[in-house]
């Protein structure tokens, strides 16, 4: 019997209502979200656009405190999967609470920021290496959000990937890296082509709303899909939506109707 192909969100993220806030799952201070992201509203928008599933990513709103997302994780067990977010505090906590939420809440991703570094610090310090590879040897990818640029942290992406070949690495939005207008940004979208070289590295064609120059349905990205996927190929390219903060972009599905354009007009991707 023939089955169908499910659709997977492969980044987004939830937070609870102000009401639960209020009640059991705080924000963290002067995090409070400005728009809805409760996972009611969530499922409502993946009902409309046919998304079967999804990787909900731990958002700041609640920084370190995974418990809103593990409640959805366990509430829909089906439906979704979990990315905590990794804390580099200097003492090691971070370590232990990676470990914990892998094993014990089943997370199945890790997410690095470099901007909840410490001052001056780097993801490839001791903190940096042992959260990597620890992702790696309890087998969750660890995803990159280099928000500033590609190149602020291309360097510490390529030791980690050189020293901890095991560990599987997706780039988020794209790298964050916009259709090249100039040499800069072509060397940086060279670059994250040449990560290709790596094949533990997957990219997420995710928030073309944060990556693309123009106006939904942001037609630049097809070019840009085109040539990730040529290098990276579609098994190692996911789509995702970047919810909540797409809707009032361009609507959830609309991005995803947008995303299966771009595959259509230049190669399949992972959705």
């Amino acid at each position: 019997m023939a089955t169908s192909t499910k659709v997977i969100d492969s980044h987004l993220h939830v937070w609870a209502s102000p009401e639960e806030a209020a009640d059991k799952f705080p924000y963290f201070a002067g995090q409070e979200p400005t728009l809805p992201g409760h996972v009611d509203f969530l499922l409502e928008c993946m009902a409309e656009a046919g998304v079967d599933g999804a990787l909900i990513v731990q958002p700041i709103n609640h920084k370190f405190d995974h418990s809103y997302v593990t409640s959805v994780l366990k509430k829909y067990p089906t439906k979704f999967v979990g990315c905590c977010l990794a804390n580099p505090a200097e003492d090691g906590s971070g370590l232990k609470q990676l470990e914990h939420l892998i094993l014990k809440d089943g997370y199945r991703a890790v997410r690095l920021n470099p901007y909840l570094w410490p001052s001056g610090q780097q993801m490839t310090n001791e903190i940096g290496k042992a959260m990597f590879s620890k992702a790696g040897e309890l087998g969750v990818p660890v995803g990159f959000m280099c928000m500033k640029g590609l190149n602020l942290h291309l360097s510490e992406i390529e030791k980690l990937c050189t020293e901890f070949p095991s560990t599987a690495v997706m780039l988020d939005h794209v790298a964050f890296c916009k259709p090249p207008t100039n040499d800069e940004e072509s060397l940086a979208f060279s670059e994250l082509l040449k990560l290709s070289r790596f094949p533990q590295v997957h990219v997420k064609f995710s928030a073309l709303f944060r990556v693309s120059r123009k106006p939904f349905p942001y037609e630049d990205l097809s070019e840009v899909l085109s040539q990730v996927v040529s290098s990276f190929g579609a098994n190692r390219v996911m789509w995702g939506s970047d919810f909540p903060f797409v809707v009032a972009e361009c609507g959830y599905k609309g991005h995803q109707r947008s995303s299966i354009c771009h595959c259509q007009s230049s190669a399949s991707i992972i959705v």
